[in-house]
């Protein structure tokens, strides 16, 4: 048995949308019929994903790894402490960044954002997702309706990286501050705050660890520098041809785009299918 971890923005799916290619639901099927395991991995939290899971996988690495199941059982879960997301708020704010909070079932959004991305570069597969996820209502809510609800991340945008400088000695001990490549005329700096307990490949770990399968057979798809502790992890690591420079670089291989067959021709040149 192999496990394969799929992340979706840009990988699974064109950013923004949660409807796969019909190529790569092919792939998953037929490999699921040869006794391979097909994962989610990715930043979005559950809510943001649930629609995909009309699709048969066989579990996920959710919010970045801070939320992680077989089936229907939940292996890991590891929100942030409420005490330690108020202090990054309130930081994050302080210095004018654009702040997404992602619990569970729901993700809070500065109420300005929207017009921030309207102004923002469109060569980022995270940049594109949040600008569809706005322009479509997909269930992020004003963050002063936010409830108290655990978070398991922080999206963070901004105009310059120095607006990050004070987090980041606040908070970067503890937390990771994950920044997208973006291209210099985007002008935009956005990311993910992340818990240092988990990540993408500390979650494929635990996975893997559960199922006894070693982690030469295990594959890893995905496109941008969120996914890097996942292709760093995997047995074998793809990158998608719409993906990040740096991720091809350290990639096992490079496959076409999403939106070129790339997930199927992949699982055909890796003998997945």
């Amino acid at each position: 048995m192999k496990l394969i971890f799929l992340d979706i923005d840009g990988t699974l799916t064109e950013p923004g949308s949660n409807t796969p290619p019909e190529s790569a639901l092919t792939a998953i099927r037929k490999t699921q019929e040869k006794g391979n395991r097909v994962f989610l991995c990715t930043g979005r939290n559950y809510a943001m994903l649930k629609p995909l899971l009309q699709y048969g996988f066989d579990g996920m690495v959710a919010s970045a790894g801070g939320y992680v199941t077989i089936g229907n059982e939940v292996i890991y879960d590891h929100p942030m402490p409420q005490e330690e997301f108020q202090k990054a708020i309130e930081v994050l704010h302080r210095n004018g960044v654009f702040c997404t909070a992602e619990a569970k079932d729901a993700t809070y959004g500065d109420e300005n954002l929207g017009e921030f991305l309207a102004d923002a570069g469109s060569d980022n597969s995270e940049i594109e997702r949040w600008r569809k996820a706005l322009s479509e209502s997909l269930n992020i809510q004003p963050m002063r309706e936010y409830d108290g609800a655990p978070v398991y991340k922080i999206v963070i945008m901004c105009q310059k990286a120095e607006q990050l400088q004070e987090a980041r000695a606040l908070l970067e001990k503890q937390y990771e501050f994950c920044i997208q490549e973006v291209a210099a005329h985007g002008n935009c700096q956005n990311g993910e705050l992340i818990n240092r307990a988990f990540d993408k490949g500390k979650g494929i770990r635990r996975i893997a660890e559960t199922l006894n399968v070693p982690i030469e057979e295990v594959y890893g798809f995905g496109d941008s520098m969120n996914d890097l502790y996942m292709i760093q992890t995997v047995g074998t690591s793809v990158c998608m041809a719409n993906g990040a420079e740096a991720l091809k670089q350290i990639s096992d291989l490079v496959v076409p785009s999403v939106g070129e067959e790339g997930l199927y021709k992949g699982f055909l040149q890796l003998g997945l299918i």
